[in-house]
């Protein structure tokens, strides 16, 4: 079997890609380990300035696989099916961790866990016709991984409420009205955006991993008042001017 996850960096931006299309790039515990063991190279490498993460086939991400998911039903609390959905868990949150500012390039669908993906991003970019689903409910599952936390956080609670228990599915276009994504575009130029706009703040790969830290911690979840984003920003900000005046 190749790898589920491939890592490549051209330069200073780095490619994630998920690479299971015969099961539409749905999370098994050991993808989500690959996941978590790039995001953990892409950290360690400080001259990347920036990371896409990408889907091959015809999803983004499908959410959790349905056996791991059945297996977890049998008896969730047993150890190996508690360590299989936290490492499904782990995945996402660890993409919000990533030291480098982060996009999506979302094409397809996106469903669940797969949705929790690309909200951990900090930058969305879809396709027009991308297929923008909560869908926990409709399997019968609660919603998992801070979804609602993770989902309002850019939608609001109105949006969230009809996403997330509702069962509203949401395109390209109205992610974009609604503060779900930045830009919907064709499907074959979702990646070359992303990687357009990942150059720009890769290029100072230090300044772009100060300033994502900083504007991660601002704006939450939970964000900060503006007189504690004031302070928390000045030593960086400091950092930085002291920097170019060296330079």
């Amino acid at each position: 079997m190749p790898d589920e996850v491939q890592l490549d960096v051209d330069g200073s931006v780095a490619v994630v890609t998920l690479n299971a299309p015969q099961r539409r790039n749905a999370l098994t515990p050991a993808m989500a380990g690959e996941l978590i063991a790039a995001f953990d190279e892409v950290d360690a490498r400080t001259d990347v300035g920036a990371l896409v993460v990408r889907g091959v086939g015809r999803s983004f991400c499908a959410g959790g696989d349905v056996q791991t998911l059945t297996d977890a039903g049998r008896d969730p609390a047993a150890p190996d099916s508690y360590a299989g959905m936290g490492a499904i868990y782990d995945s996402f949150y660890r993409l919000g961790q990533v030291k480098a500012p982060t996009i999506a390039a979302v094409r397809g669908s996106a469903v669940g866990a797969g949705m929790n993906m690309l909200l951990a991003a900090d930058l969305r970019i879809v396709a027009r016709d991308v297929r923008l689903i909560c869908g926990f409910l409709k399997r019968g599952l609660h919603p998992g991984g801070g979804h609602f936390v993770i989902l309002s956080r850019l939608v609001g609670r109105e949006a969230a409420a009809a996403m997330a228990l509702f069962g509203e599915e949401v395109d390209g276009e109205r992610a974009v009205r609604l503060g779900l994504a930045w830009e919907a575009v064709d499907d074959a130029a979702v990646e070359d955006r992303a990687l357009e706009l990942a150059g720009r703040v890769a290029k100072d790969p230090a300044l772009a991993r100060a300033t994502v830290g900083s504007f991660r911690t601002e704006t939450g979840p939970p964000h900060v008042s503006w007189e504690v984003a004031t302070q928390f920003e000045r030593p960086a900000q400091m950092w930085s001017m002291r920097r170019s005046a060296d330079g």
